[in-house]
């Protein structure tokens, strides 16, 4: 055992410096790679920039490994969820590689010691942690831009009854707004202004996004330019089906609450009112259990 624990002492300690030499090195990148450091360390903060520089040498690996159709996926998951403190895919090829590495030794050690429940947490947070983080902050993402997006519909259905045409409209209204739908808008803009039709940029936000009030607006949108529809009794009609879905979702989160709840009544408060009324007839009384028990 002590020879084991030496050994993995020595292994960590080269692990520790062969990092720092690396990350010091001027070991020549490809130019994706440099580049996903160059922008992302923009947008990332200082320990992170750190872990993507110590795993960006493997990061080519990971991503052969990976095979790919996974790094597809990975590539549209990190887009819907808006490439979150910078992250690419390479960076999450990076991360992947260290958070492992971490999680190995760690893992490695907690079995050592015996505790094979901390061993497998550990080796499942190194494997698993930076998918964690893409899949929080699609969710949040998604939030932010269902919550967004009916108030923007009734701001652009205005600007658009003003008299600007549809295309001056959304980039008029975009540029009012911050946060993920504004990105995205600015995005299928810009996908527009380079020649790519717009039925098609509308298309690939709603492929972008993993949201179903993004996909009706999108949906009801093409469907009223195919059938000539007035622009602005669409964006109004959309956004009145968004608020009655919200409002459906909101009632049906709250009924599955109900069951949860009375879930946690029945199983933590219900015991413990019960003992706490029979303890207080117990002291009330006066009564010696030991006797009672004895007699």
């Amino acid at each position: 055992m002590g020879l084991l624990l030496a050994a993995l002492l020595a292994v960590s300690v080269y692990g520790i410096f062969h990092g720092i030499r690396m990350y010091r090195a001027d070991a020549r990148l490809p130019g994706d790679l440099a580049l996903a450091l160059e922008v992302g360390s923009t947008r990332t903060t200082a320990v992170g920039s750190g872990i993507d520089r110590l795993g960006m040498r493997y990061a080519p690996a990971v991503l052969r490994a990976m095979g790919p159709k996974r790094v597809d996926a990975v590539r549209k998951r990190l887009d819907m969820a808006g490439n979150p403190s910078g992250m690419t895919v390479d960076r999450y090829a990076a991360r992947r590689a260290v958070y492992g590495f971490l999680g190995v030794l760690a893992a490695f050690s907690m079995l050592l010691r015996g505790q094979f429940v901390i061993a497998v947490l550990a080796l499942l947070f190194g494997l698993f942690w930076t998918d964690v983080i893409i899949r929080a902050a699609i969710r949040k993402r998604r939030e932010d831009i269902e919550r967004t997006l009916p108030d923007f519909l009734d701001v652009l259905a205005v600007v658009v009854s003003a008299g600007l045409g549809f295309r001056q409209a959304l980039e008029r209204v975009a540029e009012k707004y911050q946060g993920p739908w504004s990105d995205e808008l600015r995005i299928t803009l810009r996908q527009m202004d380079m020649g790519v039709s717009r039925r098609d940029a509308f298309d690939q936000l709603r492929r972008r996004n993993d949201s179903e009030q993004v996909s009706m607006f999108v949906t009801a949108l093409q469907q009223g330019e195919e059938l000539g529809a007035p622009i602005v009794d669409t964006l109004i009609q959309i956004a009145t089906d968004m608020r009655r879905t919200d409002a459906q979702n909101a009632r049906r989160n709250a009924a599955k609450a109900v069951p949860k709840s009375t879930l946690v009544v029945t199983l933590v408060m219900l015991p413990a009112t019960l003992i706490l009324i029979v303890m207080s007839f117990y002291y009330g009384s006066g009564v010696d259990l030991g006797d009672v028990l004895g007699g």
